[in-house]
């Protein structure tokens, strides 16, 4: 789901850098101010960076601080991300799950739209995006976790034949 949900973001970037192009287009060259336009490539924004993160850690394209984990052995590298993943990662997500339920809440009850006048009348969806973000980092948190068990894991258990 990460890999699908990774495709379509870079695909949203294109249309967002298009769309960026059109408004550009629009305000210098036809002096016309299109606040819709405008406000669904901040939303755009939102989402790539909100449903690229599960993307990039599974492409382990996210940002490291490589002091030592470059020349890394594979199991010292595992044991770095399965750290990484429980002592960090998978707090935050919680975290930030547990901390947007209300804000989201929030911004369902009274179907939270935008301030400009023409604005796009669908906040309340932008920040819903917050707890799919979360949920869906997480699950790729969970999934490099357990690839890193199976890594660390003695080779009999890795194939299933543990105790046999």
């Amino acid at each position: 789901m990460t890999l699908a949900i990774g495709r379509a973001v870079l695909w949203l970037t294109v249309v967002m850098v298009l769309l960026q192009a059109l408004v550009v287009v629009l305000r210098y060259v036809f002096s016309i101010g299109f606040v819709p336009l405008q406000e669904a490539i901040w939303y755009m924004h939102g989402l790539v960076f909100l449903f690229g993160a599960g993307f990039a850690l599974l492409k382990n394209a996210h940002v490291r601080v490589d002091i030592f984990y470059r020349e890394a052995r594979p199991k010292t590298k595992a044991l770095v991300d399965l750290a990484g993943c429980i002592l960090f990662l998978l707090p935050f997500c919680i975290l930030t799950f547990w901390l947007a339920v209300p804000y989201v809440a929030t911004s369902w009850s009274v179907l939270e739209r935008s301030r400009e006048v023409g604005g796009l009348p669908g906040i309340f969806l932008l920040k819903t995006a917050i707890l799919l973000f979360a949920a869906l980092l997480g699950a790729q948190a969970l999934s490099l976790a357990i690839r890193c068990v199976s890594r660390l894991a003695p080779a009999g258990w890795r194939s299933g034949h543990a105790g046999v």
